[in-house]
């Protein structure tokens, strides 16, 4: 009786930890995209038409079994790398991830320069 009580609640568990596994998968590419409407906001901040049809979307293909990146290219060949928070680095995007690099560089160099002439006038 003891192992048919336990069997029970096994199964009654299963369902939901798969729906808080779908929950998180969800969420996780929502915050990713970005909402073409709002443009400060990601898809899952969102509460526009457009936002929420993307919501729809995603969960569409995510029942289709595609996975997070199938699901990045779609939106990508859609709209563009414009649309994903996180863009991938490639020829598009070079200037996108080392310019905040560059800028820090050029401001430590300029920083250094200052300081070296207040202490050698």
């Amino acid at each position: 009786m003891r192992f048919l009580k336990i069997i029970i609640i096994i199964l009654l568990l299963i369902p939901k930890i798969s729906f808080a596994d779908y929950q998180l998968e969800r969420n996780k590419i929502t915050k990713n995209l970005r909402c073409l409407i709002c443009q400060g906001q990601s898809v899952y901040d969102s509460d526009s038409d457009f936002a929420n049809s993307m919501k729809i979307l995603v969960d569409k293909k995510l029942e289709e079994g595609l996975s997070e990146n199938q699901i990045y290219d779609f939106f990508k060949e859609k709209y563009g790398e414009w649309i994903l928070y996180d863009p991938t680095l490639n020829k598009n995007t070079y200037i996108l991830w080392l310019l905040p690099i560059l800028i820090f560089l050029l401001g430590g160099a300029i920083i250094l320069k200052k300081l070296k002439f207040k202490i050698n006038p």
